[in-house]
């Protein structure tokens, strides 16, 4: 089998703190391990399509980025090759650019490639892989919710941004005497406002695997009343899945990210006939210079990955698993994802200590 000389990184998606330490990692564990050349892609699969500023990575060129945030390569969450979307003459199109960014990897004399990224992502991965495209993957999502692996890295540090969120707001809400949300981001997941809820005490946690009811929230708030607790903080993931109706049978609109919190505050403010204030956390999740976790587990999982190629191991996925770095086949990394289970111990733990999930339970 003919040896592995150069290898791509490339990685797709959100940003997420910790992609810094698997590229550097990569490039580390290549030169110096297994004597490879590295070559760096620029934002995402686009820049297999546009290759003109993909470069070699040198030792040098990942000098200092161990504590940064987000990645020196860039990134996209957009622009699947295989269905790339145009805008011609006015008129969207639809490009299958897969067999280009082959050629152009070929060009660029990459004989396997290291892709960093979520579900999205090690989609495309595993189809290069299905053309022929030497690949490994490394499962990158503050999300949190792939379920090959026990942790991605930026999870770690999305949960410690959002815990502090929620504990500042802890100490307004009280002094105010308020009801407050805080939107968090997750997906379809109810990872990061299940850990961030627990860790700063919220009252009410709202996540998209359990459905909620205006009435319960309510009822929480005014059961807190009673005891004297004349506040209430509420964490709401961005994906939490919203009634149809408003107890008084209007309809709901529509509410995607960033507005989630915002639509429910307004049918608890007709209901409680209370000053409730919203904040919606965001992209600051995603920022920052990622937790020690962080840095570790994408240092471990760009090391593994490297060795993987260099042993001709394609079509994996490094994850962690029992506190171990180990791999699985591409297929199996994607069979599903990973969601909060309703009468998981984690979520019995939040009720035992005093949360509520907006349900009857």
């Amino acid at each position: 089998m003919k040896a592995v000389r150069t290898i791509g990184i490339v990685n797709g998606g959100g940003d997420a703190p910790g992609l810094n330490a698997v590229i550097r990692a990569v490039v580390r564990a290549a030169i110096s391990e297994h004597g490879m050349r590295v070559i760096g892609i620029r934002n995402g699969f686009d820049g297999l399509i546009w290759p003109e500023g993909a470069k070699e990575m040198t030792e040098e060129t990942v000098s200092g980025i161990l504590p940064r945030g987000g990645t020196i390569l860039g990134t996209t969450n957009r622009g699947n090759p295989f269905a790339y979307k145009t805008k011609e003459n006015g008129v969207e199109t639809v490009h299958d650019y897969s067999s280009l960014c082959i050629d152009n990897a070929r060009r660029l004399g990459i004989d396997a490639i290291v892709v960093i990224g979520g579900d999205g992502t090690q989609h495309i991965a595993r189809d290069f892989h299905r053309r022929g495209v030497n690949v490994v993957g490394v499962p990158k999502t503050i999300d949190n919710d792939l379920d090959a692996t026990e942790v991605t890295f930026g999870f770690d540090t999305a949960l410690v941004i959002a815990t502090e969120a929620v504990d500042r707001l802890h100490t307004t809400a009280e002094s105010h005497h308020r009801v407050m949300l805080i939107e968090l981001m997750g997906r379809d997941a109810g990872w990061i406002a299940l850990h961030a809820g627990i860790a700063g005490g919220a009252h009410i946690i709202l996540i998209p695997e359990i459905p909620f009811k205006f009435e319960c929230i309510c009822d929480a708030v005014r059961a807190r009343e009673l005891r004297g607790k004349r506040f209430s903080l509420i964490v709401v993931a961005e994906g939490v899945k919203l009634p149809e109706t408003d107890p008084f049978g209007k309809p709901i609109p529509p509410a995607g990210p960033g507005n989630v919190a915002n639509t429910i505050a307004f049918t608890l403010r007709e209901m409680l006939h209370k000053e409730i204030r919203v904040t919606v956390l965001g992209h600051v999740q995603r920022g920052g210079s990622p937790t020690p976790f962080d840095r570790i587990l994408g240092t471990r999982l760009g090391v593994a990955a490297t060795d993987l190629v260099a042993k001709h191991h394609f079509g994996r996925m490094v994850c962690l698993r029992s506190g171990r770095i180990e791999s699985v086949s591409l297929d199996e990394a994607l069979e599903k994802m990973k969601y909060v289970d309703p009468h998981s111990e984690i979520v019995h733990a939040a009720r035992a200590v005093g949360a509520t999930f907006g349900d009857s339970a």
